[in-house]
C-alpha cells in the first residue's frame, strides 16, 4: 500500500505564517480573497490598480496571518501594479509626457511641504487626536529632501512610516494623502 498522499489530500498550507501567542494577524479569507482578486486582475486586466493595493486593510484577528509578511507581498503587488500601469502609459503616451505628469505631481508635493514646520498640514482639535508633528515633519523633510536633492528615500520607507498620536497632532487624511502621492512619485520614476 501506498502511504504518499497525493496533492488533493495533503492539508492546505497557509499562504503566508500564522501568528502565535497573543499576537492578532490579518484575517486570512480576506486577505486570501483580496490577493486572488489581484492576480486576476493584473493577468486579465481589471480594475485593481496600486493605488487599490496600498490601501487595502484587513481585520485583525487571532490567529491570522502575520502582519509583516502581508504588507511585504502587498508591496510587491503593488510595485509591480504600479510598473504595469507606468508601462502602459509610456507606450500609450510618451515617456515624455509620464515623466512631465511625474513632475508636475512632485512639485504639487514640494509647494505643499515648502510651509513652515508645525503649520504643514491641518491640525485636529486641542481634544482630538492627530499624527504626531515632530514626527510627520522628520518624514516630510525627507520627501523633500528626496524630491529636491536627490536623497535616498523608498517607497517602502513611506509605506512603512507610522507616527504616534498626539493631541492636536496633523490631521491622519492629509498626511495619509500626501504620502501615497510621494509614493506615486516614487514608483513613477523608478
Amino acid at each position: 500500500m501506498n502511504d504518499q498522499k497525493t496533492e488533493e489530500q495533503q492539508p492546505s498550507r497557509a499562504a503566508f505564517a500564522v501568528a502565535s501567542g497573543r499576537t492578532k494577524g490579518y484575517h486570512p479569507a480576506a486577505v486570501d480573497t483580496f490577493l486572488a482578486s489581484a492576480r486576476a486582475a493584473f493577468e486579465h486586466g481589471g480594475d485593481l490598480g496600486a493605488a487599490d493595493v496600498r490601501t487595502a486593510s484587513f481585520p485583525l484577528v487571532k490567529g491570522g496571518y502575520v502582519v509583516a509578511d502581508v504588507d511585504a507581498a502587498l508591496s510587491r503587488v503593488e510595485d509591480a501594479f504600479a510598473a504595469r500601469e507606468r508601462d502602459r502609459a509610456v507606450r500609450s503616451e510618451g515617456a515624455g509626457v509620464w515623466v512631465e505628469q511625474a513632475r508636475d505631481e512632485a512639485q504639487v508635493i514640494l509647494d505643499h511641504l515648502a510651509r513652515p514646520r508645525r503649520h504643514r498640514f491641518a491640525r485636529t482639535g486641542a481634544l482630538t487626536f492627530g499624527y504626531r508633528v515632530d514626527e510627520v515633519d522628520h518624514v516630510a523633510t525627507r520627501i523633500v529632501r528626496y524630491l529636491r536633492d536627490g536623497d535616498a528615500l523608498s517607497a517602502e520607507q513611506l509605506r512603512s512610516a507610522a507616527f504616534r498620536m498626539q493631541r492636536g497632532g496633523y490631521r491622519e487624511e492629509q498626511v495619509d494623502a500626501l504620502l501615497d502621492a510621494a509614493i506615486d512619485v516614487i514608483l513613477a520614476v523608478r
